[in-house]
């Protein structure tokens, strides 16, 4: 197995591996499954399995980047982990944080806009997390995030800018290519970019030749764009249902690692990611929220060129509300 270089990427597969110790004894093994109906669907020959991360603890992968960042935490600094970390979000990041910090014994606060979706603000409450309401955006989010962590003194655990984060989201690959070992690609919903960063890391140490494909709405293209000319955004119009890749702007940890290591990146209509919740629902019997059937309308897109090759996709995640879920079953797209 061949370690990347540093300068490559700001994790590598050493980083990934401790990863996969920590998190051995807190989170279970997500199952890797194929279906036929999902292969006929794609079509082009195309052999499709999916990383089914919604079969994890608070239904999404990013309980892997909560339990890595604050196992990493109690490691490195335990008296750090004992007064308590803090972040902003609008959903999944805090309920993975808020899963791991209940099961560790970390305090953990949590901070999102007033009007964030009720039924993730309920969830992460349920994990005794402290959950602070603040701001109309995710921006004042973050910003009353900062005021408490300088007032409080506790750790700020950033969902993309932070390595052990990163770690975690790549074991989520590292275990695919254990499940199906003859994937030629996998691709991979983006909104900050762990999981693709994560991607890329375990891509160069465990198999070279897959490829990495990233999708995002075309409702939120920042980072697709970046991606495309090689300059950072900020503060660019974000417009879709699907949350966890309503992103717009690039981060510091990941984009020079996106643009090095992603093969290419697909843009999807949001009414694209909304066909393939339904086709997910009714082939697999699985719900997935928005950026959970990216991968599916992204490999539907990229699926010419895919032609007869095994590809991966990520459910990431399966927390979609009841109101969104009864609109996309009526034949609609959430607004």
């Amino acid at each position: 197995m061949n370690d990347p270089a540093r300068h490559h990427s700001p994790i590598t597969m050493s980083d990934v591996l401790d990863a996969q110790r920590r998190l051995r004894a807190h989170v279970p093994t997500s199952p890797a499954m194929s279906y036929p109906l999902l292969d006929a669907l794609v079509g082009y020959d195309v052999r499709v399995w999916v990383k089914h991360e919604n079969h994890l603890p608070v239904n999404t992968f990013k309980v892997r980047n909560g339990t890595s960042a604050l196992t990493a935490l109690l490691e490195r600094d335990p008296v750090a982990a004992r007064r308590g970390v803090a972040a902003a979000t609008t959903g999944n990041h805090g309920l993975g944080l808020a899963w791991a910090g209940a099961r560790l014994g970390i305090p953990v606060t949590i901070c999102v806009p007033q009007g964030n979706n009720p039924d993730k603000n309920s969830s992460i409450v349920s994990y005794g997390a402290r959950l602070i309401e603040r701001g109309s955006i995710y921006d004042e989010a973050i910003a009353a995030c900062d005021e408490i962590v300088e007032r409080e003194g506790l750790t700020r655990i950033h969902s993309t800018n932070n390595a052990d984060v990163l770690a975690g989201a790549g074991t989520m690959t590292a275990e695919f290519l254990e499940q199906a070992p003859t994937l030629d690609a996998i691709v991979i919903a983006l909104g900050g970019g762990s999981q693709c960063v994560g991607a890329v890391a375990v891509r160069d140490a465990m198999k070279p030749t897959l490829a990495v494909y990233a999708v995002q709405s075309n409702g939120a293209r920042a980072q697709h764009d970046a991606w495309r000319d090689g300059v950072a955004r900020h503060g660019q119009p974000v417009r879709t249902f699907a949350e966890g890749v309503a992103t717009g702007a690039t981060y510091d940890l990941t984009f020079a690692a996106l643009r090095r290591g992603v093969n290419d990146f697909a843009l999807v209509s949001d009414d694209d990611i909304a066909q393939a919740v339904r086709d997910l629902l009714r082939i697999t019997h699985n719900v997935a929220e928005g950026a959970g059937a990216a991968g599916l309308a992204g490999l539907r897109a990229l699926a010419p060129q895919l032609a007869g090759q095994t590809v991966g996709i990520v459910l990431c995640g399966g927390n979609l509300d009841a109101a969104r879920l009864s609109v996309i079953l009526a034949g609609g797209t959430p607004t």
